[in-house]
């Protein structure tokens, strides 16, 4: 599906949370405690969090402890060990739904975790001015940023390269140990292009420095190459970007959106627990919009639509088909994403029977495995 957006194993059952349930609120019932777990403290997922979890409570009888963390097994174990319901979570979701990165060691695997609502936001990849490109295909020998320990920025990256019809063997791929070091590493003449935020502190940065900037394009007509973007990445969607360094509503670029942060859970919850706290939220929208300066685009006509890292909770898609917002192709989405995640379970399932060495080894025969008996 391509929506133009403007602007696992082990199954858990995880049920009856908090007890007994909260008093109903506009026909709204929620478990008397609930803990969510979340980015750490000072990132934007934390603030978010915290500021939906405020408005709940301030209009709902619950309380809602948010659970920090800086890593991406730090925010999904709770939810699997059942100490906490749901998180604020971001490309984990993807990796863990694929079985990839942190998750393709044999104690996790593929994860069948659900989007509960998504965040829409945007990202892209800029080039050093200087270069005079023009499109994702103009970086073909260009010097390209990725970083050691992030995934989620790297098969971004990949994608941004796909949808030029490039690989990294068409680039020269230059490493580092942090992404602010790609920054630096652009100013200096070090780097010709990195992935980015284009509201970001460091977007700006380069924006002002003697090499300046160039937002390199993705538009949505451009379905060959969108679909090359979205066999890497199937959460991506066209998004007509119209704030950031170097773009206002004169300029306006086309960039990967996608959603971040996202509310998850597992598949096992049940659908009434996750229909009332999306309905919850949605009902306390007015109390937590205008907390950071993208919180109003968890407006739930965009929230709780695809596409996302994982599917959608059958609980999510109740309430966003009871508000008129679930659509033929949003369900043609969901289906195809459901099929995914069947087809790559499957493959564990496959890969762990034929497997024979130790523990150590397994998500390299994991990997060759994957590349071999599932297509993107």
């Amino acid at each position: 599906m391509l929506r133009l957006l403007v602007k696992a194993l082990p199954t858990l059952a995880i049920l009856g949370f908090g007890a007994t349930a909260a008093l109903a609120q506009d026909d709204v019932e929620l478990p008397r405690s609930m803990i969510w777990s979340a980015y750490d403290v000072g990132s934007g997922g934390y603030t978010e969090a915290s500021a939906i979890a405020n408005a709940v409570q301030g209009k709902f009888d619950t309380r809602i402890r948010v659970l920090p963390s800086g890593t991406s097994i730090g925010r999904l174990l709770p939810l699997r060990e059942q100490r906490a319901q749901f998180g604020f979570l971001s490309n984990e979701l993807f990796f863990a739904s694929e079985g990839t990165e942190e998750f393709a060691t044999p104690d996790w695997g593929p994860q069948d975790v659900r989007v509960m609502l998504g965040r829409p936001a945007s990202v892209g990849i800029i080039a050093a001015a200087d270069l005079n490109a023009t499109s994702v295909a103009d970086l073909r020998g260009k010097r390209v940023g990725f970083v050691k320990g992030n995934p989620s920025l790297n098969i971004k990256t990949d994608a941004y390269l796909a949808f030029g019809g490039l690989t990294r063997d068409d680039v020269e791929e230059v490493w580092f140990g942090s992404y602010g070091a790609l920054k630096d590493a652009i100013i200096s003449n070090q780097l010709d292009a990195m992935g980015m935020v284009p509201t970001s502190s460091f977007a700006r940065e380069i924006e002002a420095s003697s090499r300046g900037l160039t937002w390199l394009n993705f538009p949505p007509e451009d379905t060959a190459g969108w679909k090359k973007a979205t066999d890497v990445i199937s959460f991506a969607e066209p998004h007509k970007q119209t704030t950031g360094a170097g773009i206002d509503e004169d300029h306006p670029v086309w960039l990967l959106g996608y959603r971040y942060p996202m509310l998850a859970t597992y598949a096992a919850t049940s659908e009434e627990e996750v229909y009332n706290l999306v309905k919850a939220i949605d009902q306390s929208f007015d109390g937590f919009r205008e907390a950071t300066a993208e919180a109003a685009n968890w407006a739930t006509e965009g929230a709780i639509v695809p596409p996302a890292d994982a599917p959608f909770h059958d609980g999510a898609i109740r309430y966003a088909k009871e508000m008129g917002y679930w659509t033929d192709e949003a369900q043609a989405w969901q289906d195809a994403r459901l099929a995914r995640v069947d087809a790559v379970q499957a493959a564990w399932a496959e890969a762990q029977a034929a497997y024979d060495g130790d523990d150590a080894g397994w998500p390299e025969f994991w990997g060759s495995w994957r590349a071999e008996h599932l297509a993107n």
